[in-house]
Order: structure tokens, then C-alpha cells, then sequence
């Protein structure tokens, strides 16, 4: 069936699965799959077991994993963070859905969840194609704006190419940028997670293959990284590339990322619904 949807908003359910009287039953779901999950037990396993055991349904116990990991991954992640104020003159490589998903639905008063590791995430879901909605043209206004405040060096947005109408906004996004005056470079990948993952070993050439690409530009030098991952302290990235992301497999494996979406909706949209009920180390 076509995705119909003209707004990036809350499921008809949500009100009830996810108001002020859900709260402490999320909560006391989420503390007890991060406790079985830093306890080594496998994730699908452990979500089943608590879901059941507190009674969650589909939604709730999607909501419970989308915003919880191990003590041990919140905190390397949180290690890798970058602030905005240390962006000046890095190079932001953007995961272009990612970042835009959760901004829309936050602007139609969809759920916003903060996960474990500080990351804002969303509720909605793309099955292999992408729907232009109400909240599309502002929530790139208010990512633009966000990213123009931190004196960036390089702004590169990544979309999948396998998703559908990925080219058709990717033209939305470059005319926007045109319009704003915004030096953005807006691409679409076979995989961007996996350049996301390890932005530094695509550095010296072009992010894929003339084929895979749209507007590839000329090639990156290789930048270095000057990590200094204490707990708890951001990494410098010189004059490094960072990831905008809140994807939990390519937080695990990148040298270090922004949080766009937090920070986007944190400054312009303050009547967000954001939930928070992960536990916090």
C-alpha cells in the first residue's frame, strides 16, 4: 500500500501508550532491559522477556529498545560526543534521513524519545521509501539554521539511494540550500552508514563511486583525528569529520558525532513532545 501520510506525526495511539501515567511503567521496562542487556543477555530475547513481563505492547516495547543499550556502549558513545561550540571549521557529514525524520516528527508533535546515550530518536518508520510531508521544508529551515550557527568547514548530507523519491529530495534539499545561500553538498549513497561509520577512510577520495553518487565534488584530504576520549569528555575533531547521527550501530563504530537532532529541536522546537525515561548513568 502507498505511504499516504501528509504529516510526520503521532501514531492514533499514542496519547495512551506513551502519556504522563505510562511513564513509570516505561521506565521501570527500560531499566530493566538496560540491566539485562549490561548483563550480557541477547536483545531480542531480553525485550521479549521484559515486554512481557510489564505488559507493553508493539509500540511501547519498540519505544523501550529504541532508547536503550548497555552502560558500557552509553558511555563510549557519550565519550565520542561532540558539542556544538567545538565544531568550528570540522566537517559535518550528515545522516540525511535520520536527522530530518526526527526533526519533522518533533515539528507534528510525534513522540521524541531520549535514549540512554543523550541521542533524541522518533517513532516513525520508512520501509524503503520516503514521503515528502508538512514538516519537510521547515524541519530543514530549523536544521539549517542549527548548522549555519556552528561554523562548519564542510556540510555534507547523506541520503540512501536505495530509498525511494531519495533523488527527489535530495533536489528539495539543494534548492533550499541555494535559495539560503547554505554551502551545503547533498549525496546519495549505496550505503551511508557505512561511510558514517568510518568517515576518515573515505577522506581521500570521493565518498563512493562515480556510479553510486550523485554531486560528488572534488576529493577530501585526509584529515586527522585528535581523539581524547576520557569518559565523559567530548573529542576534539581538529579538523576531522564528524558524524550527524543518532543511529545506534554507527554511534558504536564512528570516531565521534554531533547531536543534530537534539540540538535542532533543544533551540526551535520547545513544545516538542519529548520523552525521557531511559536511565541515566
Amino acid at each position: 500500500m502507498p505511504d499516504r501520510r501528509t504529516h510526520r506525526g503521532p501514531h492514533p495511539e499514542d496519547a495512551r501508550l506513551f502519556n504522563a501515567g505510562a511513564v513509570p511503567l516505561l521506565r521501570a521496562a527500560a531499566g530493566d532491559f538496560c540491566w539485562l542487556l549490561d548483563r550480557g543477555y541477547a536483545h531480542d530475547s531480553a525485550l521479549k522477556l521484559v515486554g512481557d513481563r510489564h505488559g507493553l505492547v508493539a509500540r511501547q516495547r519498540t519505544a523501550v529498545s529504541r532508547c536503550c543499550c548497555t552502560e558500557t556502549q552509553s558511555a563510549s558513545r557519550r565519550a565520542r560526543e561532540v558539542g556544538r561550540e567545538r565544531l568550528s571549521g570540522a566537517a559535518l557529514w550528515i545522516d540525511g534521513y535520520n536527522a530530518l525524520t526526527t526533526v519533522e516528527a518533533a515539528l507534528a508533535g510525534g513522540v521524541i524519545l531520549v535514549a540512554r546515550d543523550g541521542a533524541y530518536r522518533d517513532m516513525a518508520s520508512m520501509h524503503g521509501s520516503y514521503r515528502k510531508v508538512a514538516e519537510t521544508l521547515p524541519a530543514l529551515e530549523l536544521l539549517g539554521q542549527t548548522l549555519a550557527a556552528c561554523d562548519l568547514r564542510e556540510c555534507r548530507w547523506l541520503f540512501d539511494r536505495p530509498v525511494s523519491n531519495s533523488g527527489r529530495l535530495k533536489g528539495i534539499v539543494e534548492e533550499l540550500a541555494a535559495a539560503r545561500d547554505w554551502p551545503w553538498r547533498v549525496e546519495l549513497a549505496p550505503d551511508p552508514d557505512a561511510i558514517l561509520s568510518d568517515p576518515e577512510a573515505w577522506g581521500t577520495t570521493e565518498v563512493v563511486g562515480k556510479q553510486d553518487v550523485d554531486n560528488v565534488g572534488a576529493a577530501v584530504p585526509m584529515l586527522g583525528w585528535q581523539l581524547n576520549c576520557h569518559p565523559n569528555r567530548a573529542p576534539l575533531p581538529q579538523r576531522g569529520i564528524v558524524a550527524a547521527t543518532a543511529d545506534s550501530a554507527i554511534l558504536d563504530r564512528c570516531p565521534c558525532w554531533f547531536n543534530l537532532a537534539r540540538e535542532t529541536i533543544h533551540c526551535h522546537v520547545p513544545l516538542a513532545n519529548v520523552l525521557e525515561f531511559a536511565p541515566t548513568d
